[in-house]
């Protein structure tokens, strides 16, 4: 796509906005529609559209497999600490009332984290499934076939 200076340049000025969108969406999914599986795929749509309009090769460069891995078990390490923190505190698994002094912020900040987990492990998921589909039929060096 070296030769497409049109579409690197308009996907250069773009995917800034989607990722923007992405945490609006996951930051603001608990007092409107969307959340963290949203945001997950809206995010997780900008590196994809990276990858498509820049190539697998630069954006296995710019998010490595290392780090496709981390976001996934980053975000279900969010999501069940948050459940365990309760429980350490007394209340049950994800029972947020207890995260806070009173019930209603320890519910907003259990509902953010949650999501925020959520969101981390669907971006990562999506990026990890889309990358192993764009590189199948490749050689890599240092593989047997």
């Amino acid at each position: 796509m070296t030769e497409h200076t049109i579409l690197r340049v308009v996907a250069k000025l773009t995917i800034p906005f989607i990722l923007l969108f992405a945490l609006y969406v996951q930051f603001h999914g608990e007092y409107g529609p969307g959340g963290g599986f949203q945001a997950g795929v809206i995010f997780a749509a900008g590196i994809i559209l990276y990858t498509l309009i820049f190539g697998l090769d630069e954006a296995r460069r710019v998010i490595p497999p290392w780090a496709v891995r981390a976001l996934i078990s980053g975000g279900v390490l969010i999501y069940a600490g948050t459940g365990v923190a309760c429980m350490l505190l007394g209340g049950d698994f994800l029972d947020y009332n207890v995260l806070a002094h009173k019930p209603a912020h320890g519910q907003h900040l259990g509902i953010i984290l949650v999501e925020l987990g959520v969101g981390v492990t669907v971006t990562g998921g999506m990026i990890g499934i889309f990358f192993v589909f764009a590189g199948r039929g490749r050689r890599r060096e240092g593989t047997v076939e």
